[in-house]
């Protein structure tokens, strides 16, 4: 398999997809584009009319969306346990995760990942809203898995979420106990340090991803 993947520091949906690979340990060969580069689009636009990223290659299968590719290697190769294997919460998490995959603008246009700043930014009442309903899930599954991931157990949900926490972190944005320790266990995942190594040796900057002023 290849994985196709932007700047670790600020390609959120590369992370995505990368996660499940990380946490089970599966076998994938990792291409990293410099994000609106030449580069970029000439590599990628043979192999999807999409030209993003992420993009996976599996023999003659080629995927180009991160939840698709979260449930592609769900089914394919982990025999579904990266979903909750009850039915009402497997349908709770694919909702949590829908609303991340088609949600949340405010926040994704104004808290743009970007893993090696701190920054400060002035939030519309949008991205607010926002981010209450994320501490509101958050909060609301740490009373349900104390100190645990979403569902007790790591799930595509969590790969989902886990830019957002990397985001909460860059801005400063202040969360509710429950929320703040579902956030330190992501922070603190082995299945993330990786990334989080990589993306701190990258020099390249993306200017549209620089959103507000450095502290």
């Amino acid at each position: 398999m290849q994985l196709f993947i932007g700047n670790q520091n600020y390609s959120s949906w590369s992370l995505r997809a990368w996660l499940i690979f990380s946490q089970y340990q599966l076998d994938v060969e990792v291409t990293k584009l410099g994000l609106g580069t030449q580069q970029f689009y000439d590599t990628l636009a043979p192999i999807t009319p999409a030209a993003k990223v992420p993009t996976l290659i599996d023999s003659e299968l080629i995927v180009w969306d991160s939840l698709a590719i979260l449930e592609y290697i769900n089914e394919q190769y982990l025999t579904g346990k990266a979903w909750p294997s009850e039915v009402n919460e497997r349908a709770k998490a694919r909702a949590i995760a829908s609303e991340m995959h088609s949600g949340f603008f405010d926040l994704r246009n104004e808290l743009p990942m970007n893993i090696r700043a701190r920054r400060k930014v002035e939030l519309s009442s949008g991205a607010l809203k926002d981010i209450a309903r994320i501490d509101a899930i958050w909060a609301e599954q740490a009373t349900l898995y104390p100190n645990e991931w979403l569902f007790g157990e790591w799930s595509i949900v969590d790969a989902m979420y886990a830019p957002v926490a990397l985001r909460f972190l860059t801005y400063g944005i202040e969360l509710s106990e429950g929320a703040k320790a579902y956030q330190k266990k992501v922070l603190a995942s082995e299945s993330l340090r990786p990334w989080l190594e990589e993306a701190s040796l990258e020099s390249e900057v993306v200017e549209e991803d620089e959103a507000g002023e450095s502290v």
